[in-house]
C-alpha cells in the first residue's frame, strides 16, 4: 500500500538500520494517513516536505533515494501521480539501499496501476519481488493495487511468484481452520469426547466379544447369552454413533471453511464505480449493500429496468446494483514461468502492509467512497465473479447457471438470495434506511 515516508530521529540524530518499518496508510487520496518510518545509518532528520498546489514539483537541497521516496509519497497523496512517479524513478537512480529500492519500485508500481499501465506495474513488482524480497501478500492486500489485481498481468505475476516459491496467499488458507475453530469454539471439545467415548466402547467390546463366544457355545459357567449380546450391541451401537458424530463434525467444519473461503474471495472481487475507479468489495464495506444480479442478458436488463422505478428508495437503503451477465467473461492465457530470490535481497527485509485487517480498516474512507458510489457498478474480471456465483449456487443447492440475485449485508456477508428477478418493492421494505439504527447494528 502506498504510504507516506518520514525519517524518525533517534538519540543524537542517529539512526539504526535494523529498525526499518513499513506501515500502511489509508487508500489514496485521503488527507490523513499513517507513516512509513524510513531509517538509515548516519542520516540527519529530514523535515517533512510540504507539497504546493502548483504544478511545479518541490525539490530538496540534496536529493537522496530516501528523500525522493518521501517526496513521491507526498505527491501521490495529493493526487499528483505523474510527479510522484518521477520521484520514484529518480530514487532508483540514486544508489538506494535494499529497503529504499523496495519502496521505490513498489510505489512506482502503484503509480502505474493508478494510471492503468498494467505491464509497467507488473515489471516494477516483479523486480521488487525478485530482487528486494517484497512479500506477495503486500500486493494481495493493498487497495491501491485493486485495479492491477483485476488485470491479466496480475495473474501472470501470481503464477510466476508461486513457481518461484513465494507465498501467494496460502497462509490465509492455512488459517481458515483456525478461523473456523474461533467461530465454533466447542467443536474441538466435542470431537475429543467422541474419540474418547469411541475408544471406551471399543475397549469394552474387546472384553465382551470373548464372553459372547462363550455364551453362544454354552456349557457350565457360561454367561447369559441375552445379557452378553445386549452389552455387545450397546458397545457396537455406541461406536457407530460416536464415529458418525465425529464425521458429521468434520463435514460441518469443511462446509464452514468453504464458506469462510467464499467470503474472503467475495471481499476481493473488483468493481468499477461510476467515476471509473476500481475498488474491491471490501472497500465498500459499511458503505453500501451490493445486490448481485446474475443471469442471461435479457434477465439482467429487465431487472435493472425494474429497479429504476424504486431507485430513490433503494439508494436511501444503500443498494448498489452489480450486474453479472453469463458468458461475458474471457480467460487470458499466458506462459507460466517462475523466478527465485536474488542474492542482493536483504534477508530480514520487512515488507509493506501485509496485515489484511489493517487493509480493511485503511480502506474505510467512507467520505471519499460515498462521493463515488452511485446506483450501479460494473464488474471487473467477470470470470472471477461468475466462478464465485457458481460456487455459491452449488453451496445453496441451486442449479449452476440459473438466473439468481444475491443481496449482501453492509458487513459484506450474504444476507439472502433468490432465483430470477428480484422483487425490488419487497427489498425496499425489507432493508432499513442507511441512517436507521438497524443499519448501524448491521455494520
Amino acid at each position: 500500500m502506498v504510504a507516506m515516508a518520514v525519517v524518525a530521529s533517534q538519540q543524537f540524530m542517529c539512526f539504526s538500520e535494523s529498525n526499518w518499518r513499513i506501515r500502511t496508510k489509508p487508500c489514496f487520496p485521503l488527507p490523513h494517513f499513517n507513516t512509513v518510518l524510513l531509517r538509515s545509518r548516519n542520516k540527519i532528520q529530514l523535515p517533512l516536505i510540504s507539497c504546493s498546489s502548483s504544478s511545479q514539483t518541490p525539490q530538496t537541497d540534496t536529493q537522496t533515494a530516501e528523500s525522493c521516496v518521501n517526496l513521491g509519497l507526498q505527491l501521490f497523496s495529493k493526487g499528483r501521480v505523474k510527479d510522484a512517479l518521477t520521484q520514484f524513478e529518480t530514487a532508483i537512480t540514486l544508489n538506494p539501499n535494499p529497503v529504499e529500492a523496495q519502496a521505490a519500485f513498489y510505489n512506482k508500481a502503484c503509480c502505474h496501476a493508478y494510471r492503468g499501465e498494467g505491464k509497467k506495474a507488473a515489471d516494477c513488482l516483479r523486480t521488487a519481488l525478485r530482487e528486494y524480497n517484497l512479500k506477495f501478500g503486500t500486493i494481495l492486500n493493498d487497495p491501491d493495487l485493486a485495479s492491477f489485481r483485476a488485470l491479466p498481468e496480475f495473474k501472470e505475476l501470481q503464477e510466476e511468484a508461486e513457481l518461484g516459491g513465494q507465498d501467494i496467499g496460502s497462509s490465509f488458507r492455512r488459517d481458515l481452520k483456525l478461523i473456523s475453530e474461533v467461530q465454533a469454539p466447542f467443536r474441538g471439545i466435542r470431537r475429543f469426547f467422541y474419540v474418547a467415548f469411541t475408544a471406551a466402547a471399543g475397549i469394552s467390546l474387546l472384553f465382551t466379544l470373548p464372553r459372547l463366544f462363550v455364551a453362544i457355545q454354552g456349557g457350565d459357567g457360561a454367561p447369559g447369552l441375552s445379557e452378553t449380546a445386549g452389552n455387545a450391541a450397546i458397545n457396537i451401537g455406541g461406536i457407530v454413533v460416536f464415529v458418525a458424530l465425529f464425521l458429521w463434525e468434520n463435514k460441518k467444519e469443511e462446509e464452514q471453511i468453504a464458506q469462510i473461503s467464499r467470503d474472503e474471495t467475495l471481499s476481493r472481487l473488483p468493481l468499477r464505480l461510476s467515476t471509473n475507479r476500481i475498488v474491491e468489495l471490501v472497500q465498500l464495506r459499511d458503505t453500501v449493500r451490493p445486490v448481485i444480479i446474475a443471469g442471461k442478458k435479457e434477465t439482467v436488463t429487465m431487472a435493472l429496468r425494474r429497479a429504476e422505478r424504486f431507485r430513490t428508495d433503494l439508494v436511501r437503503r444503500g443498494v448498489l446494483l452489480v450486474p453479472v451477465i453469463w458468458g461475458e467473461s474471457g480467460e487470458t492465457k499466458f506462459e507460466k514461468k517462475g523466478f527465485g530470490l536474488q542474492p542482493k535481497a536483504a534477508e530480514a527485509l520487512p515488507s509493506i502492509g501485509e496485515d489484511f485487517e489493517k487493509r480493511t480498516q485503511s480502506v474505510t474512507a467512507q467520505s471519499k467512497l460515498k462521493a463515488e458510489v452511485r446506483f450501479k457498478a460494473e464488474v471487473v474480471s467477470p470470470a472471477e465473479w461468475e466462478r464465485w456465483i457458481r460456487d455459491q449456487q452449488k453451496s445453496e443447492g441451486v442449479p449452476v447457471g440459473e438466473d439468481v440475485y444475491i443481496i449482501l449485508r453492509l458487513d459484506g456477508r450474504v444476507r439472502r438470495s433468490g432465483r430470477g428477478i428480484p422483487d425490488w418493492e419487497q427489498i425496499a421494505k425489507e432493508l432499513p434506511p442507511m441512517e436507521a439504527i438497524l443499519s448501524k447494528l448491521e455494520r
